[in-house]
């Protein structure tokens, strides 16, 4: 990974804020190709034949995708100090890309740390209801349009 701060020690009119921007891209770039190759192998997996009609390996994907992002966020914030690089390798890109549902669940836990309960019943309900109405309207456009 490229290491912006040695830059900016090294030469520190070298690099703009529009490159540190380029640089954090590339950074989540990179890990969002390997979050993305990750969720197709085990979509590929012989997990998928575990449960009939039960897409298991979607299932797998958030559910541990959920427990990484809660596992590193803690010690990425809590117990190591970790370049803001490796964070947006993993955390954004790799588990971005591997699943958004983690996203989700980490936000959730967020609005219930800070007291906020009724918005996070309320984000998780839409979220899924919506979601999924947005779902069959856009499966429903398609159609029409086809």
């Amino acid at each position: 990974m490229i290491d912006v701060s040695l830059l900016v020690t090294c030469h520190p009119s070298l690099v703009t804020p529009r490159m540190k921007t380029a640089v954090n891209i590339l950074i989540i770039a990179a890990g969002g190709a390997l979050g993305s190759v990750a969720r197709y192998l085990i979509g590929l997996s012989p997990a998928k034949d575990i449960f009939d009609k039960f897409p298991f390996p979607t299932f797998l994907i958030n559910i541990s995708g959920s427990f990484l992002i809660g596992f590193v966020t803690f010690l990425f914030t809590e117990r190591y100090a970790v370049s803001e690089n490796i964070r947006l390798a993993f955390i954004v890109g790799f588990l971005g890309a591997y699943t958004t549902f983690s996203t989700f669940e980490s936000e959730t836990w967020t609005l219930l740390k800070e007291g906020n309960h009724v918005t996070a019943l309320g984000y998780v309900i839409l979220s899924v209801a919506l979601g999924f109405i947005a779902l069959v309207a856009g499966i429903e456009l398609a159609k029409r349009l086809g």
